[in-house]
This record gives structure tokens, sequence and C-alpha cells, in this order.
């Protein structure tokens, strides 16, 4: 008992400087009327986070478990901002300490709830934290008891956090390069030397595409992922679809993207012109060829037909995919996504923005809704707006009031994340990309 006290003491002395801090979310929430009966409900919900927290320090990894839970639960309903504000620190190392000493289920379930506290924070400082505290204990995580549900979840918390707290691009190609050996256990001494399943493949083709997705080719280090469309071309060759769909839209990124010289490979220069010059041919015949392997890997998966054995939704969601990104290899055409949220649209026009929209849609599971009706963040990564909402109803805005929202005098923008930034660079390189990705029939 003595120790347990011990323990919440030192969690208490954690948290007294987040009172310090409040969270731009929070800042910018409107003072509206308060409903009869909301207080009541927002205390117990206090209480039980409060609980949840407490049960976090038993020995019984069951009820820890239960407490992980109930504590992801409530960060799905709502944004629990003020929770945040008081008990973030005690959250996080309580999580971290899960991860280090819980089993499987107990580090899956702890991994999701740290995910959804960096989500909830936003970019900032805490952001920051979480990364830098969170790289660690993952990595050494990674290297035990490799179950595919255990390590999918930890690669899944590496992504959001590094996608959420990753400012400079050098944290961004570190969690990038921690899920690249994943995937190939012989390149690194941090990681399991278990072969991977595919469903853990999977996951790290999707992480690494996800976090792909807030760099700029050009701020790549030019040696570390010389051959990833070698690589990835040959995923769209395995029997598992799901993972043939996420090295597609991988490959449909990198081309998105532009500057191929990063993923092709590279020849070193020899300092003699007329031998470089050599080199430089021989690269371009190498990534003509690299091109049209992917090109003809990707016409013949849109039109695979269903063999024995084969799940009907799977092939569909197969054929539908590499459909799209044919029409984009041939062609420059994006998939365009539209989907209603609360009665507004969020819209997807490129490859990265689809990515980061099906990550983060499968992380928040039934909790998307509400986070991208509520959460500031969310609403700039996807340049969206939601209904305004007044004593619990819904209230659509106007177009002169949207215009207003958008301007960019308007305290929202002026609040609008570094992660945004990095997305209108990227945009930026959007033509150089397209052209990039233009094929010519040898």
């Amino acid at each position: 008992m003595g120790r347990r006290s011990s323990q919440k003491k030192g969690a208490a002395m954690l948290d007294s400087d987040d009172a310090d801090s409040v969270s731009s979310s929070s800042s910018m929430r409107s003072d509206n009327m308060i409903v009869p009966g909301i207080e009541e409900v927002q205390v117990d919900k206090d209480v039980l986070l409060d609980q949840c927290l407490d049960a976090l320090y038993e020995k019984r990894g069951s009820t820890r478990e239960k407490a992980l839970t109930s504590i992801i639960e409530a960060f799905n309903n709502s944004l629990q901002h003020e929770f945040v504000e008081k008990k973030f620190a005690t959250l996080l190392h309580q999580c971290l300490n899960s991860i280090k000493k819980g089993s499987a289920k107990e580090v899956a379930l702890a991994s999701h709830a740290i995910g959804l506290l960096a989500i909830t924070t936003g970019p900032g400082e805490k952001a920051q934290e979480i990364l830098e505290e969170c790289v660690s204990p993952i990595s050494e995580a990674l290297k035990t008891r490799p179950e595919s549900s255990k390590i999918s979840a930890l690669l899944e918390c590496l992504a959001v956090v590094t996608f959420v707290g990753g400012e400079e691009p050098e944290q961004t190609e570190k969690s990038m390069q921690i899920l690249w050996q994943m995937a190939h256990p012989k390149l690194g001494s941090n990681v399991a030397a278990a072969k991977p399943s595919p469903t853990v493949i999977t996951m790290v083709v999707s992480a690494w595409s996800f976090l792909l997705t807030t760099m700029n080719g050009w701020a790549l280090n030019p040696k570390s992922w010389q051959e990833s469309i070698s690589y990835f071309s040959t995923l769209l060759d395995k029997d598992d679809r799901l993972l043939r769909i996420a090295a597609g839209e991988a490959l449909a990124l990198i081309f998105e993207m532009g500057s191929l010289e990063k993923f092709c490979g590279e020849t070193k220069s020899s300092g003699d012109p007329s031998i470089d010059e050599g080199n430089d041919s021989r690269k371009l015949m190498y990534v003509h060829g690299l091109k049209n392997k992917v090109l003809n890997q990707v016409r013949e998966l849109s039109a695979e037909a269903g063999g024995k054995g084969s799940v009907k939704k799977d092939l569909n969601s197969q054929r539908n995919t590499f459909r799209d990104i044919l029409d984009f290899l041939e062609d420059g055409y994006t998939p365009e996504i539209s989907m209603k949220i609360g009665g507004e649209s969020l819209n997807t026009s490129t490859w990265a923005q689809l990515i980061q929209l099906n990550f983060l849609k499968h992380f928040l599971g039934g909790g998307f809704v509400k986070h991208m009706q509520d959460n500031q963040f969310l609403h700039d990564v996807f340049a969206f707006t939601p209904k305004k909402k007044f004593l619990g109803a819904e209230y659509r805005m106007s177009g002169g009031e949207k215009r207003m929202y958008k301007s960019p005098n308007s305290a929202l923008n002026k609040a609008r994340t570094q992660l945004l930034n990095k997305q209108r660079m990227l945009s930026q390189d959007k033509n150089t990309g397209h052209f990039a990705v233009g094929f010519v029939d040898s």
C-alpha cells in the first residue's frame, strides 16, 4: 500500500505543471449557454476517468485492462480536454508503464490510449512530449513477444504520435525507420528477428505511408528509402489482398510526391563525367523499367478474377483500389472522395489525403465522427468546417459565415498547426509529382 501511495504522489508531482498549460483546442471552445444537467454529466465522466486512472496502479493486469478500455471509450465518445489538462502526464506515464510491463492485450490497449491522447491534445508541447517519451519504450516493446495484435497496435501508436507531434523531418524519418525495420528484421538490431506476419507488414506499410504524407520529397534522406519502390512492387505479388492494397497505395503516394530518385536506388558519382553520364543513363533505364513493371502489376490486379476460396469483399476492394491507381498512373487522375460528417462534406482529392483519412478512420473507429465534428486538429488536417452547435442543436452556417470562419484573419486559422503547413508545402509539389507519374511504353 505504501508503495502505491508513493507512486500516486509522484504522479501528482508530474501533473503539477500541467495546470499551467491549456490546450489550444479547449481555449477555442465557444462559451455557449449551459444546458441543465450537462455539468452533472461532465462531473460523472471526470469521476469515472479519475477512477480509471487510479486503477492503472493496480497490480492485477485484468483491472488495468478494464481501466484502459474505459479510458479509450471515454476518449472516443468525447474530447477530454479538461481531463487532459489536469492529468496528461499521469495518464501518459501510466500507459507507458503498461507498454513496458503489461500483457499483449494491455500493451495494445495502452498504445491505443496514447494515440488518442495525442490526437486529443493536438500539435504543441504536449504532443512533442508524447512523441519523445514514446519512441524508446515502443522500440523496446517491439523486440519482445511478437504477437500480431500487440505489434500492430504499437506501430499504429507510433505513427499517430509522430503524425501529431513530429515537427521536424528527422523526427518523422526516425519513426519511419523503426516501422521499416519491422518489415526488414535483418536490417536492424532493435526489432524481433522473427519473420513478420502479413498482418504486421500491412500495418508497417500503412503506417509508413501515413507518415510519408507529412513529408516533402526534398526533405527525405536520399540514403534511407533507396529500394522502397522495388520492395513495394514485390508485395504486390503476395497472396494477402490487404497487403497488396497497402503496397499499391504506398506506390501511388510515392508517384504523387515525385522525387523518384529518393525511392529507386542511387548510383554513386565517380568524379569522371563520362562514367557518370553512363550511370545516369543506366539509372533512367532502371527507373523506366521499374515504372513499367509496377504499371503492369497494377493493371493485372485491377482486373483479377476471383479464385477458389477468395473473399468477395476483399477482391472488390482490391479491384477498386487498383483501378484508381491505374487511372492515376496512366492519366494522373486522383480518386476524389466525399463523405458526410454531421451534414457537412469531408472531401479528399489526393492520395496523401486519402491515406490520412483511411488511417485515422481505422485508428479512431467508432470515435471518428465525434472527433471529426469536435477536434480542431482534424479540422485543420482535412480543411473541414463542421456545423456550429448551439445548446445541443446543430446549426448550418451560411456561405458568408463559412468564409469568415475560413478567413486567414480568423482566430481559428491563426491557430492552425505546423502539420497543415507541411501539407500546404506538399500540395505545392503536386504538379511535380504528377509529372513524375508519366509512363512511356517501351
